[in-house]
């Protein structure tokens, strides 16, 4: 792709992401991620920072736009805040290890509101959805790792500007509008991983989806912004701790090489950090293959890259949402209870006598041995000292759902039917699972939301 257009990579970008033909194979990759993010919102929607915004769009009043698993409708905006907010609440949603992102919550929660308010076919949103994730993974090779080891906490920040670049292309803005509307983006993109373990952390979604909406139907109305906002002397990249300040050669292959088919998307099949999901396989591996109860374990040491630690930051968690960022609590209840599922993270489990009196045995640290060239987060080597003097050990390389060892269709369909019934009865689950498998073939994405009412 060129980027020395007049307005240099920006107008580029912009033009590619106007006028791009996404290839079936990417169009089936952003179906399944549809899928999934729409079941991990329903299942957020009852949380508590998800009920909290809907208190506050259902206060500021509108409508045209579904909040999924709810009775509540609000506007394009505020839709896409209350379901982004949802989408994420349970830290279930899928992953990118190049964006260091989770994308599709931004992604899909703007796109279903504003595809929702516009009567969107499906394939139109499909389409965005790729072209959307295409410019925000290649952000990410530009500005990481050290965007996020800086503190950015990149769902939200490239989040943003993935959201103004799916629902400019949504509504069919030119290479000019979609131009201004990721620049706009760009100064509303914000989110701190200090604020990991909070509600916060959810909102940041929302934030991005609504921000993501609100940048484009701007644009779409003639609102303009730097052509340098992105790569400038004082735009994104340098003000956020790019990891390089030139944009032209990150999205020089836009078109030619598709991210989203080269190194994919995660699906969570744990509802906690990514960065615990390679330690955990390989504990309940262990477990399984071994036959271990969690008596007969004296301690668990587990590995990891030098990121990891901050992301984890909870070593004695106190509720939930700290529990999720907590290697030591996940890794005590993999061994307790033999699995780690949405329970895992409520009251019951939280307060389990056996739990809290493992977690003084499970130990993180940094371990310099395992692949430095492999993607944050992905790396773990398990050690497990039993009582009767053997000694377990298992190394991880990603974890079940990711790209190399992808979940299956079954996999999929059961966690979207499992998160759907926590607000949906199972007849209209059943009904919206059956319109996300032909989602590209749907004429208008209300006949998909008007099965996701609470």
């Amino acid at each position: 792709m060129k980027t020395d257009a007049p307005g240099g990579a920006l107008a580029g970008m912009a033009a590619w992401l106007a006028g791009a033909a996404p290839p079936p194979e990417a169009r089936a990759r952003a179906a399944a991620a549809v899928l999934d993010t729409i079941g991990v919102t329903l299942a957020g929607a009852s949380e508590p920072a998800s009920r909290i915004v809907q208190d506050i769009v259902r206060a500021e009043g509108g409508e045209g736009a579904t909040v999924l698993g709810t009775a509540l409708c609000a506007s394009a905006t505020g839709a896409a805040l209350a379901n982004g907010t949802a989408a994420h609440a349970l830290d279930f949603d899928d992953m990118c290890f190049v964006s260091l992102a989770h994308p599709s919550a931004p992604l899909v929660a703007a796109l279903v509101a504003a595809g929702e308010s516009r009567g969107a076919p499906g394939r139109v949103l499909l389409d965005a959805y790729v072209v959307a994730f295409e410019i925000e993974a290649r952000l990410g090779r530009v500005m990481n790792p050290r965007h996020y080891e800086r503190g950015w906490h990149c769902t939200s920040t490239l989040g943003t500007v993935g959201a103004a670049a799916a629902v400019s292309r949504l509504l069919g803005l030119d290479a000019a509008r979609a131009g201004h509307a990721l620049a706009i983006a760009a100064s509303a993109a914000s989110g701190l991983k200090e604020n990991f373990g909070t509600m916060v952390k959810p909102l940041h979604v929302g934030l991005a989806a609504r921000d993501g909406v609100l940048a484009a139907r701007l644009a779409e109305r003639g609102l303009t912004a730097s052509a340098r906002a992105l790569d400038g002397p004082q735009g994104f990249l340098r003000a956020m701790d790019s990891q390089r300040e030139d944009l032209g050669a990150g999205i020089a292959d836009l078109g030619t090489r598709w991210e989203i088919l080269d190194t994919g998307i995660t699906v969570k099949l744990y509802p906690s950090c990514a960065a615990t999901h390679p330690a955990l396989d390989a504990l309940l591996d262990l477990r399984r293959r071994e036959a271990l109860s969690a008596d007969a374990v004296e301690r668990i040491e587990i590995g990891v890259d030098a990121i990891t630690p901050t992301v984890l930051m909870y070593d004695r968690p106190t509720n939930g949402l700290e529990a999720k960022f907590s290697l030591p609590f996940c890794a005590a209840a993999a061994m307790v209870d033999g699995r780690v599922g949405i329970d895992t993270f409520e009251g019951a489990r939280l307060g389990d006598a056996r739990i809290a009196s493992f977690l003084p045995r499970v130990t993180m640290a940094v371990d310099p041995s395992l692949d430095s060239t492999a993607p944050p987060l992905t790396e773990a080597a398990v050690r497990i000292v039993l009582r009767d003097g053997r000694v377990l050990t298992q190394e991880a390389h990603g974890a079940r759902g990711y790209p190399e060892r992808p979940a299956t269709d079954t996999e999929l369909e059961t966690k979207f039917l499992s998160c759907a019934s926590r607000a949906v009865p199972a007849e209209r689950a059943n009904e919206a699972l059956e319109k996300l498998r032909r989602l590209e073939r749907l004429p208008d994405v209300c006949e998909l939301t008007a099965t996701l009412r609470g």
